[in-house]
């Protein structure tokens, strides 16, 4: 039997982790969720897990925000889809700051919309 899909997951927002963990684990997706840009990195430099996506948001907890982190897991891993997660004046960043080919979902949103968009790639 394979391993599911690992989906590394970043938000500093504990009830939003929750509610996607679980909607990723009835999905069939397994997950890494941390709360600081920081713990992401070391995780996916240091972990022997193959991520699939990195779902993001932008505001994290520590100094590393959520533009930052991606490009620096691109520049590691450059098929790694990313998912932004961000609501308000955010929004208008994504196509500047985001990395390429990355998908948004608007704040809030419902999680079946991040499982049909992890199910897609």
């Amino acid at each position: 039997m394979s391993e599911p899909p690992s989906i590394l997951i970043v938000e500093h927002e504990y009830p939003l982790q929750g509610v996607l963990e679980s909607a990723l684990a009835d999905a069939g997706f397994s997950s890494d969720i941390l709360s600081s840009g920081e713990q992401a990195i070391t995780v996916f430099i240091a972990g022997g897990k193959r991520h699939k996506a990195l779902v993001t948001g932008v505001h994290l907890g520590g100094k590393l925000n959520g533009w930052d982190l991606a490009r620096m897991m691109r520049e590691k891993h450059p098929e790694i889809t990313v998912v932004y997660m961000m609501a308000g004046a955010d929004l208008d960043l994504w196509k500047s700051q985001g990395v390429p080919d990355s998908l948004l979902l608007e704040k809030p949103f419902q999680p079946e919309r991040l499982v049909a968009a992890l199910m897609a790639i």
